[in-house]
C-alpha cells in the first residue's frame, strides 16, 4: 500500500480505513481494532482535545502503555495540526518535569498509571486519562468509541510542521527532545516499511514501548503497509513466543536484551516459529554468538538494521535478498540516505576501511533538537553526527564498532566497548555485560567489565579476564571483572555504562570481584 511521502502521518491511518476497512489494525489482550474504527475513534478523540482547547500548533503530552489509546491520541492530534510529545511511561517525576520545560505542552493524554503525574504538572483540566470514564468514552476503549465517530473539521496540515517530539536516549545527560516533522517522518517510514518488506498480509508484534522512535516507527509502518500489530503493554518472552507460534506472526524484533533471553531460554525449541520470516535486530550491533544460537535453536534468521531517533533507518540489510543477510554489518544505506565516516580527532572525511564516526544526510533527518542550542554539536556541514563509531565497506555495507562517547582510550588507543563485549558473551556462563572504562592515572582510563552469570553455571572472574586476555590485543584487556545482577539498561536495549561507570568510581557494593 504506497502512500504519499509527504502526506500528514494521520492520513495514513485514514487512508488504510478507506482502502482495508475491516481490515485488524491493531489487537491488544483480547481487543480487535479495525483500521475503520481507529480511524473513526481517532477523529472522535480529535474532537474531543479541540473542544478541550487544543490548537493547531500546540504541542500534547503522550504517556501511556503499548496499547491501542496511545494510536488514537497521537492520530487524534495529527489530524488537529498539533504536535505529540511522546513521553516514556517509565519516567518519573524529575524526568517529566524537564521534558515540560523543554516542549511546554498545553494538554496531555495519560492513562491510569501516569495520569497523576501528567496532573502534577499541568493540572487536572488539562489531562485525558483514557482509563476513566469520560476518556474510556472518548478514546474508544472497549465496547465505547462505535465506528461511527465524531469527525472534526477537516484542515490542510503543513507537512513541514512538527508532527512528534520524541526524546534521545539520554546516556551523557539529560535527554533532548528530537522534533521529527510530517515529512521526515513519512521519508522515514517509507525507508522502514521497504527494509522490512511490509505488506498487508504482515503480522507483527510490538513490546517496544511507542514512545521510542522503533515503537513509534513500527505502528507508523504498520498503518502505511496495513499490515497488523500485536501490542504488549509489558514485555514477556513466553507470551510473545506464544503468540508467534499461535497467531502465526510473520516478522519479529528484538533488541539485545530480548536477543539474549531468545538465546537463553530453555524451552525456545518448544515453541513453533515457522511462520517468521526473521528476526529484526537494532539499537544495538548484532552479538553474533546470541544471534547464531537463536538461528541454531529455532530456524530464524536475523535480519540487522540501524537507526537513531535523530535519523530513523540509516542502514538495512536487504530483506528480498536472504543470500546476501549479514550478521558483521548493519546493512547498506536505504534509497535516499548518504553516509560518510569522518575522523575521530580531526574531522576528516575517510575513505573506506577508515574507522571514525559515521555521518549521515537524508530528508528523514529529525528538523532538529529541544533545546535548540544542542544542534551546534548535532551537524557538521549539514551532515548529522551520529555520534556512532564505525566504518564504511567499498560498496557502502555499514560497520558499527561502538559510540563514539563511550570509547574507552587506553594510553591513546581507542578501546571499544562492544569488541570485548562479544568475546566475554562467547562464554557460555556469561548471560550479559558491559564494559566501561574508568579513570587511571598512567592508561588515561581502563576497561572494566560488569558481568552477569548464569546462576548454575558459574566461573569465575579471573577466567573471564584471561579471556579477553588470550582474545583481543594487550590495550584491550580489561582490568577487572565484576559481578553483578544485571546490567542496567535502556528499553531500547542499550546500556547505561554511565550508571556502572558512577558505581563504579562510587565504590559501590553492589559490584563484587
Amino acid at each position: 500500500m504506497r502512500q504519499m511521502k509527504a502526506s500528514p502521518m494521520h492520513t495514513w491511518v485514514e487512508a488504510a480505513a478507506r482502502a482495508l476497512g475491516a481490515r485488524l489494525a491493531i489487537v491488544a489482550g483480547d481487543e480487535q481494532w479495525t483500521y475503520r474504527r481507529l480511524d473513526s475513534v481517532s477523529s472522535s478523540f480529535a474532537s474531543h482535545l479541540a473542544s478541550s482547547g487544543v490548537r493547531p500548533g500546540d504541542r500534547v503530552v503522550v504517556m501511556t502503555a503499548n496499547r491501542p489509546e496511545f494510536v488514537v491520541a497521537i492520530n487524534a492530534i495529527s489530524k488537529l495540526g498539533a504536535t505529540s510529545v511522546l513521553i516514556s511511561p517509565a519516567w518519573k517525576s524529575l524526568e517529566c518535569e524537564h521534558a515540560f520545560e523543554l516542549t511546554d505542552p498545553v494538554y496531555a493524554v495519560g492513562d491510569a498509571e501516569s495520569s497523576a503525574l501528567l496532573c502534577e504538572h499541568l493540572g487536572g483540566r488539562r489531562v485525558t486519562d483514557v482509563d476513566d470514564d469520560a476518556g474510556t468514552a472518548t478514546a474508544g476503549s472497549g465496547t465505547a468509541g462505535s465506528e461511527a465517530g465524531d469527525v472534526p473539521l477537516a484542515r490542510r496540515v503543513d507537512p513541514g510542521s512538527d508532527a512528534v517530539f520524541v526524546f534521545s536516549s539520554g546516556t551523557t545527560g539529560m535527554p533532548k527532545a528530537v522534533r521529527h516533522t510530517h515529512r521526515s517522518l513519512a521519508v522515514a517510514t517509507s525507508h522502514w516499511c521497504a527494509a522490512l518488506g511490509l505488506g498487508p498480509a504482515d503480522r507483527f508484534q510490538i513490546a517496544t514501548p511507542p514512545s521510542h522512535i522503533l515503537g513509534l516507527l513500527n505502528l507508523l509502518a504498520a498503518a502505511s503497509a496495513g499490515a497488523t500489530v500485536r501490542l504488549h503493554r509489558r514485555f514477556d518472552l513466553d507470551e510473545v513466543l506464544h503468540r508467534i507460534s499461535t497467531e502465526r506472526m510473520t516478522l519479529e524484533m528484538a533488541v539485545a536484551p530480548i536477543a539474549l533471553a531468545m538465546a537463553n531460554h530453555p524451552d525456545l525449541e518448544r515453541y513453533d516459529l515457522s511462520s517468521l520470516r526473521y528476526i529484526m535486530w537494532g539499537a544495538t550491533p548484532v552479538t553474533q554468538s546470541v544471534a547464531e544460537t537463536v538461528t541454531r535453536r529455532s530456524g530464524v534468521r536475523w535480519l540487522p538494521a540501524y537507526g537513531a531517533s535523530e535519523l530513523p533507518v540509516i542502514a538495512v540489510n536487504p530483506v528480498h535478498d536472504p543470500s546476501h543477510w549479514r550478521l558483521d554489518s548493519a546493512g547498506l544505506a536505504p534509497s535516499g540516505v548518504s553516509l560518510r565516516v569522518a575522523d575521530l580527532e580531526n574531522g576528516d572525511v575517510l575513505g573506506a576501511g577508515g574507522v571514525g564516526e559515521i555521518q549521515a544526510r537524508s530528508r528523514s533527518l529529525m528538523a532538529g533538537y529541544l533545546p535548540a542550542d544542542a544542534d551546534e554539536d548535532a551537524f557538521v556541514d549539514g551532515w548529522y553526527r551520529t555520534g556512532d563509531v564505525g566504518w564504511l565497506e567499498k560498496d557502502g555495507w555499514v560497520h558499527i564498532t561502538d559510540r563514539s562517547k563511550e570509547m574507552i582510550k587506553v594510553s591513546g588507543f581507542q578501546v571499544a566497548p562492544a569488541e570485548i563485549e562479544s568475546v566475554l558473551l562467547g562464554h557460555p556462563s556469561v548471560v550479559d555485560c558491559a564494559v566501561f572504562g574508568v579513570p587511571d592515572d598512567r592508561s588515561g582510563e581502563l576497561p572494566v567489565a560488569a558481568v552477569q552469570l548464569d546462576p548454575i553455571n558459574p566461573v569465575s572472574s579471573g577466567e573471564l579476564e584471561r579471556l579477553v586476555a588470550d582474545s583481543l590485543a594487550t590495550y584491550k584487556r580489561v582490568s577487572r571483572v565484576v559481578i553483578v545482577d544485571t546490567i542496567p539498561r535502556l528499553p531500547s536495549g542499550k546500556v547505561l555504562r554511565r550508571s556502572l561507570r558512577e558505581q563504579w568510581t562510587g565504590g559501590s557494593a553492589s559490584f563484587e570481584s
